[in-house]
This record gives C-alpha cells, structure tokens and sequence, in this order.
C-alpha cells in the first residue's frame, strides 16, 4: 500500500507542475482580461436569472438555473471546503487561504467562459438528447479534429468524478467523533461497514437519475451551508478578539510562508504555498476543471451568458465565503498548530474547542449532508463521461463502478485519495483550459451582445 501512495503522491505533484500552474491561473487571468472584468459588473443581474427571474418553460435543456448551479455547489461545497482548507493549513500555515481567494476570484471568470461555452456548444448523445460539457464544447466549437482531446476530458472525468476523497473523510469523521469515543471502533472493519452503508444509500439515489439527484441536492445545499455557517460563526464570535489578528495572518503570510511544511516550488516556499493554495483552490471551486460545466450544460436556457453568469457565483459561495469560514475557524482556535490532526480532524478539533457539548456533532451532521449530496451530483458527472465514450446505453455500468469505489475510498488513506483525485483534475483541466482559451472570442462577442441588449430593456 505505501508503494501505491508513493506512486500517487509522485503522478500529482508530476500532473501539478508549471505547466498546468500556467494554464489554470494565467489561462484564467487571459480570460478576465479579455473580458474587462465584464461579468463582475453584473453580479446583481446574475441573482436575478438564479432567483428565475427570466427562466421560460420552452427554453432547450433538463433543469432549471437553480437546480444546475445546487448540482454544481453540491459537489464543490462539500469536503474541499471543510477537509481541502484543513489539508491547506496543515502544510501551508494561514498564507495558503490567501491563494486559494486567488484561485476562486480569476476562477469566477473561468466559470463564466466554461459554462457559457456549455450552452453555446451544447451537442447531442447517441440517443440524440442534447447535452453539455467541456467534451461537448470541444467538439462542436472546435471540430472532430479536436476529438482526442474530448475523449481525455472524458477518460479522466471517469476517475475524477469518483467520490473516494468524500467518503475516506466522512468515514474518518464519523471514526473520530462518534465511534472512537464510544469505543466502538475496530479499524478496517469499521470502516468497510461504513462503507458499505454509503454504498447502499447512493445506489439508491444514483439508480434514479439526474431530475432526482438534482431535486434531492437543491434541497439539502440551501440548509446545510446554512447550518454550517451559524456553527461557523459561533466560534468566531467566541473568539471575536483573534479574528482581525487571523485575517492580517492570511494576507502577510502569504507572501512569508512561515508555517509552510510541504515542498518547495520554483526554488522557494512561497511558489510551493501559491501551488499549494491553487491546488486546494481548485478541489474546493473546480473551476478550469470542467465538471460544472456539465451539470450547466443542462439548464433550461437559450441564453448561454446567462448561465455563464450562474455559474460565476459558485467559487464567491464556495471558496471566498465557505471556506474562508472554514479557515478562520481553524486558525482562531490554534489547533492548527496545537493538533497533528489533518483534513475534517482538524476542522472537528476546531468545533470541539468552541464548543465542547454539541459542536462536533453538528459539525459531522454538515459533513454527512456535504458528503452525501456530492455523492449523488459527482455520479452524473461520471456517467456523463462514460456517455460520451461508450453511448448512452453503457453510461449505466458507470454507477455500478462508481458505487464500489465508495468501498475503496472508506478504506484507504487520506493522502492516497487527495493525490488520486488531484492527479485526474489536473488531467481534466488541460483540455478543459486549452478549449475554453481557444474559444474565448466566441464567448466575448455573445456576452457584448447580451449586455447591450440588457442596457437596452
């Protein structure tokens, strides 16, 4: 086993390099200043089509602007949020949170392009339903030419899409917050039992298709980022004192990496806290990955800037407020540098030193709704995948493999699943980034036309 986390640990930080650094970061700055900062400007009128102020019943596609960006939310805010910003802080101290903030602002633009292309370029299945997505987008925008490089996107969103890196850390919490305590725990059985209940929960959800999944998530999304913030915003209010002292941290630790442990990066720690802080970025908001754009290739629109619009607002929510919450919690507690815990640990160590009867059990009452709603959206991410390669007709043996990986992700390290899933981003966002920069221009003349009509009604 440790010669296979080795190995995944070396494919990561291999995927992880300059190259993909260039292509997500400054391929996503490209796109913002192509654009001038445009969507930015609109941001009331993007809460406006999200609220279904101009959705129409006879527009093309599945679900509506609310239900594509809850499918979407639910698979990004979940455990990137409260495991990934744990992960952050525990190698790279406070100066990580400020790079994932860069990270999600140059992603809202990233996601502005990839889910506008998603609508703009929506093709069709083998059963001739239409569809979107980045192996859509390449395709239909760039030509058959360009076909290997949407069977990459499709092949590594077939192991990027699985839901290990959810279940190894809801198992972990339910070890450490209930079971331990209890006495009730006896390692890889324990964790295989729990696995096993997972399995069968999601078999249920993920057996009943996409208007169930996205149903189920657009309610469960609303209430548990609620619950999670009056959590949040106990601790913080507890330790009020502290607070300004952490924020200041972020900012001037960014640019010292004073609590940095990981590797260097371009001969320094402060490239290796920028990649680290992307990295988790990344894992928390998934934009330039190219999944979102599949769950807003459904949406019921004729407009594609309007969803492009829609989608903008998933990094604010998931990684400028959630896990800014997150990191706060963690840094004005101190147990980030008094616990050798890492991932949900240490967020439930957090919880615990606020509030010592009942936090950590509301914490893992979020974890459960976090996790579990992303084990429903990340299957249809998957099956979207297997689809396009396979056919429709094949799309359904993807769930089967998908619900035995929840077995794999329960019983298997915290590092080994991280690495995995970083490995198969890394490999999603390169065609994902090259076709949305390619297409740029296509993206930029929609979007003048739309807002010059929208100055005009």
């Amino acid at each position: 086993m440790e010669r296979v986390d080795n190995f995944i640990a070396e494919m990561a930080s291999y995927a992880w390099g300059l190259p993909l650094l260039i292509i997500l970061i400054g391929g996503g700055l490209y796109l913002l200043i192509r654009i001038k900062f445009l969507p930015f400007r609109y941001l009331g009128h993007a809460i406006a089509v999200l609220r279904g102020k101009y959705d129409s019943e006879s527009d093309a596609g599945e679900i509506t602007h609310f239900q594509a960006l809850t499918t979407a939310l639910s698979a990004t805010v979940g455990m990137g949020n409260i495991a990934g910003v744990a992960v952050a802080i525990a190698i790279g101290g406070p100066g990580a949170v400020f790079w994932m903030w860069v990270s999600a602002v140059i992603g809202m633009s990233t996601k502005f392009f990839t889910a506008t292309l998603a609508i703009l370029y929506r093709g069709k299945d083998s059963d001739g339903k239409i569809q979107g997505g980045p192996m859509y987008f390449i395709t239909e925008g760039l030509g058959q030419k360009w076909m290997p490089m949407a069977v990459l996107f499709s092949v590594a969103g077939l192991v990027g899409a699985l839901p290990v890196f959810n279940v190894n850390q809801l198992t972990q919490a339910i070890n450490d917050i209930l079971l331990k305590p209890a006495g009730l725990y006896s390692g890889f059985k324990t964790d295989l039992i729990i696995g096993l209940v997972l399995a069968t929960i999601t078999a249920f959800v993920v057996l009943g298709g996409l208007s169930r999944i996205s149903k189920t998530a657009s309610k469960m999304v609303p209430a548990m980022v609620v619950l999670y913030f009056a959590l949040v915003l106990i601790i913080l209010g507890v330790h009020i004192d502290v607070v300004p002292q952490y924020l200041g941290l972020i900012f001037t630790d960014a640019f010292s990496a004073n609590f940095y442990k990981g590797d260097a990066f371009l001969g320094g720690v402060i490239g290796g806290i920028i990649l680290l802080g992307i990295r988790r970025g990344a894992f928390s908001n998934e934009a330039g990955i190219g999944t979102a754009p599949m769950a807003h290739g459904a949406a019921k629109t004729n407009e594609p800037i309007r969803e492009g619009l829609v989608a903008m607002l998933g990094p604010a929510i998931d990684t400028l407020i959630i896990c800014t919450l997150t990191a706060l919690a963690i840094l004005v507690t101190g147990v980030w540098q008094s616990s050798d815990a890492n991932g949900v640990s240490l967020t439930a160590s957090a919880f615990e030193e606020s509030m010592p009867t009942f936090g950590k059990y509301g914490l893992l009452a979020c974890i459960a709704i976090f996790s579990i709603s992303s084990l429903f959206s990340y299957s249809y991410y998957g099956s979207k995948c297997m689809s396009f390669l396979f056919g429709v007709k094949n799309k359904g043996i993807y769930n089967y493999f998908y619900i035995i990986s929840i077995l794999v992700g329960a019983t298997t390290s915290l590092s080994m699943m991280i690495n995995l899933i970083d490995t198969f981003f890394a490999l999603m966002a390169i065609p994902t980034m090259t076709a949305t920069i390619i297409l740029a221009p296509k993206v930029i003349k929609e979007a003048k036309i739309y807002f010059e009509k929208l100055k005009e009604s």
